[in-house]
């Protein structure tokens, strides 16, 4: 992102089988608001002190995430009760120092719609029978039945523009309101971390309140080094409101701008003191093997102690819905005033446009979900260039509007049905409609974008919009002045419901506090909506 500076608990059965990984995380609290201090004394036995992860759940398969404070054997149980009376074994990874002590272990032949209770084990490489602590997580697995429904929510923009984990507010409270939810999954849509934001032990505020962060030596300064981005990453772990989150809902994760640097593109060249490092093509390179060794994407692999891969992926959620992780930063061209009237590279890149067009084509399910960091019609200005893709000029499409009129078009022309674009980014929530009928571009159907975000960073105005694809502003809810800290404005995620036997999906846009701001409906393969 360009800027610098009511529902239901969980089920009693999911609830109980956490506190095993409560409990485990028990020694990293500080105080009364839960913020973990871990401190690796390598006496003992291989330690979890960072949590448990899952991701990129499907049907029948899921990954799972831990961190060691030493090198460890990972060993996964899973069992369809959280007494554990009966048990698979998953061998995982011999996890290092090359992986900074992480490691993911996939799960596979798991029953569909199925809740599955699990628990790590780190075991002494040299000695199997000295085994450290088991930490405990579920996640409900995708169902292969129409009628069982998906729910899952999504934000962004987390530790963002200098508000960090702030103890006196109880920490990132909003992850703990999302828990709460009980969702299938959740999409993180992007700045996951902000490796370019350091944070200052404190910061005062317009009224005179004193915002405090707590603060490590990797968020002092711009990530530069591969310790310096794994740092990043261990930082969101140190809130247990997180710890918690992650232990309870699997995510699906993709990545923007700020996990390596503000408005970074392929290629770029730094003119910024604060970098040491001005090639983004090396820091990117760090900041992918963090990501990879943080996050468990199906689609990164470990390969000679980093990671390898790429980010874009289909997740599949059943017969209801397929999830399009796209990637807007690995493959675009250079930020420009985006006038030029051709543009094959534009901002997914020709190879990533092409399998998005096969992919689409090919999904049978009900929901297409176009996971995108970054907004469509909204103008993102990168100084006098543009970061996202509308650059204000309403007229037919230029620069990286091209290639989203191309990916448009082809949607209309194959009759593909039910598109939905989720995105965050922007730092305010908002729901666009695009129609062709106010649009310079027609030759598309109509779709609906939805904003969610921040989840824990300074808010911000609403963007302008772009005429180009038609986007009427349905709703918006955005502060007046720009970066308002997590004490001043509300912090936003976004709900989508789909019911198994309508297959109407529902969209809520909520705030911390419980409150849905604003409620849309659709319906299975009507254009328009």
């Amino acid at each position: 992102m360009y800027r610098s500076a009511p529902g239901s608990s969980p089920s009693p059965a999911r609830r109980s089988v956490l506190r095993g990984s409560l409990a485990a995380s028990a020694a990293l609290t500080v105080g009364g608001a839960g913020l973990a201090a871990p401190a690796f004394a390598l006496s003992g036995r291989p330690r979890a002190e960072w949590g448990v992860q899952t991701g990129d759940v499907t049907t029948s398969s899921g990954l799972v995430w831990v961190r060691s404070d030493r090198p460890a054997r990972m060993l996964v149980e899973t069992s369809a009760s959280e007494s554990f009376r009966r048990v698979r074994r998953h061998h995982g990874p011999l996890i290092g120092a090359g992986t900074d002590f992480t490691g993911t272990t996939a799960l596979r032949g798991l029953p569909a719609g199925e809740q599955i209770h699990y628990r790590v084990t780190l075991a002494d490489p040299d000695d199997p029978r000295r085994t450290g602590e088991r930490i405990a997580g579920t996640f409900r697995t995708a169902p292969d039945r129409r009628r069982d429904g998906v729910r899952f929510l999504w934000s962004g923009d987390i530790a963002g523009q200098g508000w960090g984990i702030n103890p006196d507010i109880g920490g990132f409270r909003a992850y703990e309101e999302m828990r709460r939810l009980d969702p299938d999954f959740f999409l993180c849509s992007g700045d996951s971390i902000y490796a370019d934001g350091p944070l200052q032990p404190s910061v005062t505020l317009p009224d005179g309140r004193i915002w405090r962060n707590v603060t490590t030596p990797e968020k002092a300064k711009v990530a530069e080094t591969l310790d310096e981005y794994r740092g990043n990453f261990r930082y969101n772990l140190l809130d247990h409101h997180v710890r918690a989150f992650n232990a309870q809902v699997p995510t699906v994760t993709q990545w923007d701008d700020h996990e390596v640097r503000n408005n970074w593109y392929p290629g770029q060249i730094l003119d910024d003191a604060r970098y040491t490092e001005k090639s983004v093509d090396v820091l990117a390179s760090r900041a992918l093997r963090a990501f990879g060794e943080y996050t468990p994407v199906s689609t990164l692999h470990a390969r000679g102690g980093g990671r390898e891969g790429r980010m874009h992926r289909v997740v599949r959620y059943g017969p209801l819905l397929d999830v399009f992780v796209l990637d807007m930063r690995s493959f675009r061209n250079a930020n420009s005033p985006g006038r030029q009237p051709d543009d094959t590279t534009g901002i997914l890149g020709a190879e990533q446009l092409a399998w998005l067009k096969r992919e689409l084509a090919a999904s049978t399910a009900v929901w297409k979900v176009l996971a995108a960091d970054m907004p469509l019609g909204l103008v993102v200005p990168d100084g006098t260039n543009i970061e996202a893709i509308a650059q204000g000029d309403p007229g037919a499409p230029l620069g990286r509007e091209l290639q989203i009129a191309e990916l448009l078009r082809f949607v209309k022309h194959r009759r593909i049905t039910g598109t939905l674009w989720l995105t965050a980014d922007v730092h305010h929530t908002s729901a666009q409609h695009y129609a062709p009928e106010r649009a310079a571009f027609q030759d598309f159907a109509p779709f609906w974008e939805f904003v969610s975000g921040p989840l824990a960073a300074g808010g911000f105005p609403a963007s302008a919009l772009d005429a180009t694809f038609g986007p009427e502003r349905v709703f918006v809810r955005a502060p007046e002045r720009a970066n308002l800290s997590p004490m001043e404005s509300p912090q936003y995620f976004g709900e989508v419901d789909i019911d198994g036997h309508s297959g109407e999906l529902t969209v809520r846009l909520r705030a911390e506090g419980g409150t849905v701001l604003f409620s849309k409906v659709l319906r299975p393969g009507r254009v328009g909506q």
